[in-house]
């Protein structure tokens, strides 16, 4: 009789635990963590709020600063220099374009009708951030330029490198 009130009681228990609402993840605004600087005139500001996930320590996020142009066939990018800044007092880093230099391009002679929209970048020295999602990424760039971000996660399977 025990047994059967008891598991009764855990079927109980465990339908009221699967059928709970789930927590949905809460986007912050960078305000609410840290008092990061308000965007001067002519920049704006770019936060990226990254969900929790498993193993953030294996997984690296990917910053691209860039801009929607119309190119032709040649290889574009635009000059700019990215600076690390520190937030005083705090220790939280963001980042800021320092300098935004027009298109550099190379100067192929190219075929009519080669041109097309493209997501034109800087090439920063950044490299790969590493992932935490308690903490946002936080980037000033000019108004002109917009912030996007790529996700990275390992392959499960490992290469065996050669010895040479």
């Amino acid at each position: 009789m025990k047994k059967l009130l008891l598991l009764t009681l855990l079927g109980v228990a465990l339908t009221a635990c699967a059928n709970s609402p789930k927590k949905q993840p809460v986007v912050q605004n960078v305000n609410d963590i840290a008092p990061f600087p308000a965007a001067q005139v002519g920049f704006t500001r770019y936060a990226i709020h990254l969900p929790t996930i498993v193993d953030e320590s294996n997984t690296k996020v990917e910053v691209i600063i860039g801009k929607e142009m119309n190119v032709d066939c040649n290889l574009q990018n635009i000059g700019g220099v990215v600076k690390q800044e520190e937030l005083k007092g705090w220790g939280y880093s963001y980042y800021v374009v320092e300098k935004s230099i027009g298109n550099i391009s190379t100067l192929m002679a190219c075929p009519e009708g080669t041109n097309k929209n493209q997501f034109v970048t800087i090439n920063h020295n950044l490299g790969l951030f590493s992932y935490n999602s308690q903490l946002p990424l936080v980037f000033y760039v000019p108004n002109d330029l917009q912030v996007k971000y790529r996700v990275w996660q390992p392959n499960a399977k490992t290469m065996q490198a050669s010895a040479e």
